[in-house]
């Protein structure tokens, strides 16, 4: 395994659940097991592909669970698994300060809604 050096935590925490779609995937998981449809539907703007791949790397670092049930046609949920939930605080701190911001802009003017799950 190649030896990787890190300066400053935080450069592990954005490479775990950095860019665009993974905090958001982790924020609806942390509101309980949902199926990529579900996924897919809260997230409207995300691709499949892009999903899907969110979704594996996310698991392949044992961040979510990946249940798999036996039946026809196939049912699959994603969930945060136990080591995800320790993302917990840091999730909910990123959504307050979100929502916090949203409020601040638009009472500076800006035309900007949150809709929330």
């Amino acid at each position: 395994m190649t030896r990787k050096t890190y300066n400053i935590g935080v450069e592990m925490t954005m490479e775990v659940m950095g860019g665009k779609w993974k905090p958001v995937i982790l924020c609806h998981l942390r509101h309980g097991a949902k199926r990529p449809s579900d996924l897919k539907r809260l997230i409207p703007d995300i691709s499949q592909k892009m999903l899907t791949q969110e979704l594996r790397e996310l698991e392949k670092i044992n961040i979510i669970d990946r249940k798999v049930y036996n039946q026809v046609p196939p049912k699959v949920v994603y969930s945060l698994s136990d080591y995800g939930e320790t993302l917990g605080p840091v999730l909910d701190s990123l959504c307050t300060w979100g929502t916090n911001h949203i409020n601040n802009l638009q009472k500076a003017g800006y035309d900007i809604t949150l809709r929330e799950e």
